[in-house]
């Protein structure tokens, strides 16, 4: 009995032990899952822009939503939703930028509209959901979509050579929307009005519309401009490994010593001088070919230089266009661009 008592009495030191050992572990465990902090969110309703397309005025609105923590500032996801109807209609997701917040460019249908947005959260902050909005929409034209674009960075006054950068954003409307059943579609975009001697490049080229999606897309735009070249004249027999001097008189001197031979010769035979005729208007339209070559022209002047984007004030319009097969359907904006 004895050595049973003492046995239980070790087992029981030792779940002690044990215990006392795993209860900072526990307690690690449960502090690291209570680390997430609480989230509030504030969605505002930004000016609505006037956006002119063929089909009428459209009201474009921006919709921002913020993020907030008293800890920092939270990370994730954001997504808005359309609850004025029995089954909520989700406009569209975006990540949080830097500061916590988030802006949806929104073409919405005439109407009154209850926004409410829903922060996903993180493995820092909790998930949360903002109070519900209204918005009114009564004059939403019948256009397909809209076409915006940012001011150009880094202005859009740009030097000869200079490059700017925007942002186009694409926004779907109700009827563009309604079109599309249950496949999606592709707007191309596309740029006219500009200089000589200029160009634009967007990235992606095709924006993606998936049904159902009320936020607009986004396109990068990269305006380049051309500055003067600097190429200068090409010294004579510039040509590397060129011995045009040499191959030129190699070809001229027996030409021309064979002509005064037929011209000596000409005074006692008349064929010969039909011959020295012929030999004649044959070296000058050689020599008259080789002086046009481009190659001769080019050894011998120099490339020409390259002319600069021309200064002055163009409007430049950018075109987005979407095709169902059967009809295209296009809409386009214009924005100042002034180069110096």
């Amino acid at each position: 009995m004895r050595g049973i008592n003492r046995r239980s009495l070790r087992l029981k030191l030792v779940a002690g032990l044990a215990i006392a050992l795993a209860l900072p572990l526990f307690t690690a465990a449960a502090s690291a899952q209570g680390v997430t902090t609480s989230t509030a969110i504030a969605v505002q309703n930004g000016p609505s822009s006037a956006q002119t397309n063929p089909a009428g005025t459209c009201s474009l609105t921006a919709v921002s939503v913020s993020v907030t923590s008293s800890q920092g500032i939270p990370a994730g996801t954001v997504t808005l939703k359309d609850t004025a109807t029995t089954t909520p209609v989700t406009l569209g997701s975006l990540a949080l930028n830097g500061t916590g917040q988030a802006s949806f460019p929104l073409a919405l249908a005439n109407g009154t509209h209850t926004l409410v947005a829903t922060y996903s959260g993180n493995a820092t902050y909790q998930g949360s959901s903002s109070v519900s909005v209204s918005q009114s929409i009564s004059s939403q034209c019948s256009a397909s979509f809209a076409v915006t674009v940012s001011a150009m960075s880094p202005s859009n006054t740009l030097t000869a050579g200079q490059q700017g950068t925007a942002t186009v954003t694409v926004t779907p409307l109700p009827s563009f929307l309604a079109s599309l059943g249950s496949a999606p579609a592709f707007i191309t975009v596309s740029c006219s009005g500009l200089p000589n001697q200029a160009s634009c490049v967007f990235s992606p080229e095709d924006l993606e519309i998936l049904p159902g999606q009320s936020q607009g897309v986004t396109s990068t735009m990269v305006l380049q401009t051309v500055a003067a070249g600097t190429a200068g004249k090409a010294a004579p027999g510039s040509r590397p490994g060129s011995q045009s001097a040499p191959v030129a008189w190699a070809v001229l001197l027996p030409g021309i010593l064979g002509l005064g031979g037929l011209a000596w010769g000409a005074r006692r035979r008349s064929w010969l001088n039909k011959l020295a005729l012929i030999a004649l208007v044959g070296l000058v339209a050689t020599l008259g070919t080789t002086a046009c070559n481009p190659h001769y022209y080019y050894y011998n002047h120099g490339p020409p230089t390259n002319p600069a984007t021309p200064a002055g004030s163009y409007n430049v319009v950018v075109t987005g266009q979407s095709s169902n097969g059967i009809t295209a359907i296009t809409q386009n904006t214009t924005f100042a661009l002034t180069v110096q």
